[in-house]
């Protein structure tokens, strides 16, 4: 099985659930596997095919992690009918609570 990774991708998007989300604003960041049979002549998948649908689905507006990670996995299995498996992990860096958190993550495989 081959593996084509896109990690780090950063986004700052008016996304959230609170009010003072959507004026100020969050960092994303978003990491896409995506595995693809180890057959010959081996199979392509264009590093910037995944970044342009992640910040597609990120130029709509939407409040929650599962919905935007769910979205990105549905819309790359439409780019990328072949593949095997595709997870697709989204973070908010530093959500908005008490404390320090690092990151808040959803993840979604299938």
């Amino acid at each position: 099985m081959l593996t084509v990774s896109l990690h780090g991708i950063q986004i700052t998007a008016p996304h959230g659930l609170y009010p003072q989300e959507h004026i100020l604003g969050n960092v994303f960041e978003i990491d896409v596997d995506i595995e693809l049979p180890d057959t010959m002549p081996w199979p392509f998948a264009d590093y910037t095919i995944i970044q342009s649908t992640v910040s597609t689905v990120f130029h709509n507006q939407g409040q929650l992690l599962e919905t935007f990670v769910y979205n990105i996995h549905s819309a790359l299995k439409t780019q990328f009918p072949n593949a095997i498996r595709i997870k697709v992990a989204v973070r908010k860096l530093h959500p908005p609570m008490p404390g320090q958190v690092k990151f808040a993550q959803v993840c979604y495989e299938a």
